[in-house]
C-alpha cells in the first residue's frame, strides 16, 4: 500500500498559500502479478467532520483503512477550517478529486468510480462537490480540464446540508464568517442540486440531536425531484459521530458510539458501490 501526503496547493496554484492548506493522504493498493497487475480500483475520498472547525480523526484513517480492506483506493482529504471561509474548501475538494483522476494511471484508479464520502460538516464538503462541480469558477481557478473534479457518487453520513429553519448553525458560520447572513442560502444544498449532481448515498439517525435528520431528508427530496438516483437509510437510534459505529472510531467511556444496527450502513454503502 501506498502511504504518503501530498500538499494540493504546491500542485494548484489556484489554491493560493494559505496557512493551513489542503492535505490529500492516500491509501492506494498495490497491484499485484499473482493477482492481476492491470486491476483498476473505485477510489474514495474521504473529508471528516468537525462543523469547518476542525476534521475528525474518528472519520479519517479508520474510514479509510476499512475502505482499503474492501479494496478501494482510499484518500483522506484535511481540508482548510475556520478562519478559512468558503469557497476555499470547495476548492481544495475539487482540486482532490481532480488530482486523484490525474494520478489514474500511476494509482490504478478507475476514473468512473471516483466517489466523495463525508460526515457531518465533512458530508456537507463532499455534498457541496456534488451539486457544484461544474460552475465555471472552480474551472478557472484551478485550470481544470472539463468535468475534472467531478465525483461520481456522494456517500454522505449525518451530513449538514441545509442551512435553513433545520441548520447546524456553528457549521455555517464557521464556513462564511462575517458573509453568514448575506451568503448561506448559497451553500444550502437542497437548494442547488440539480441534473447534473451524481447519485447519492445517505444514512442519518433519527435521533440525532446535533443535525437533524430533516438535513437528509431534504437532500434526498432535491435529489428525487431530479431524477438522481438514491440510497437512504434513516435508523431509528444512535446520536450523531458515529463513524462506523464500533471499537475503531469510539471514544472511552462513551458506549454511544458503538452500536452495531447503525454500522450496516458501511456494508450497505459497499454494495451500493459495487452496483455503480
Amino acid at each position: 500500500m501506498l502511504h504518503t501526503s501530498i500538499e494540493l496547493n504546491q500542485v494548484f496554484k489556484g489554491l493560493g498559500s494559505h496557512e493551513q492548506g489542503a492535505t490529500l493522504h492516500t491509501y492506494v493498493i498495490d497491484n499485484s502479478p499473482e493477482v492481476d497487475v492491470d486491476r483498476v480500483r473505485p477510489s474514495i475520498i474521504i473529508c471528516p467532520g468537525g462543523g469547518y472547525g476542525f476534521t475528525s480523526d474518528r472519520e479519517a484513517e479508520p474510514v479509510a483503512l476499512a475502505l482499503a480492506a474492501e479494496g478501494y483506493n482510499a484518500f483522506v482529504l484535511r481540508y482548510s477550517v475556520s478562519p478559512s471561509q468558503y469557497p476555499q474548501q470547495l476548492l481544495e475538494v475539487s482540486a482532490a478529486v481532480a488530482y486523484v483522476r490525474r494520478m489514474a494511471k500511476v494509482w490504478h484508479v478507475d476514473t468512473d468510480k471516483i466517489i466523495v464520502c463525508g460526515f457531518s460538516a465533512g458530508g456537507h464538503l463532499a455534498g457541496h462537490l456534488g451539486v457544484a462541480w461544474q460552475e465555471q469558477f472552480i474551472q478557472d481557478v484551478l485550470e481544470l480540464n472539463e468535468a475534472e473534479n467531478k465525483p461520481n457518487a456522494m456517500i454522505l453520513g449525518y451530513p449538514v446540508i441545509t442551512s435553513g429553519t433545520f441548520a447546524h448553525e456553528g457549521s455555517f458560520r464557521n464556513l462564511l464568517g462575517e458573509a453568514y447572513e448575506q451568503d448561506k442560502e448559497k451553500v444550502s444544498l437542497e437548494l442547488l442540486v440539480s441534473k447534473l449532481t451524481p447519485p447519492a448515498f445517505i444514512w442519518h439517525t433519527f435521533e440525532d440531536q446535533a443535525v437533524p435528520v430533516e438535513n437528509s431528508m431534504l437532500f434526498a427530496q432535491a435529489l428525487k425531484k431530479y431524477n438522481i438516483p438514491f440510497e437512504l437509510h434513516i435508523y431509528p437510534k444512535g446520536g450523531h459521530g458515529l463513524s462506523l459505529c464500533d471499537q475503531r472510531t469510539a471514544k472511552p467511556d462513551a458506549d454511544y458510539l458503538v452500536n452495531t444496527h447503525v454500522g450496516t450502513w458501511f456494508r450497505l454503502a459497499i454494495e451500493w458501490m459495487n452496483q455503480l
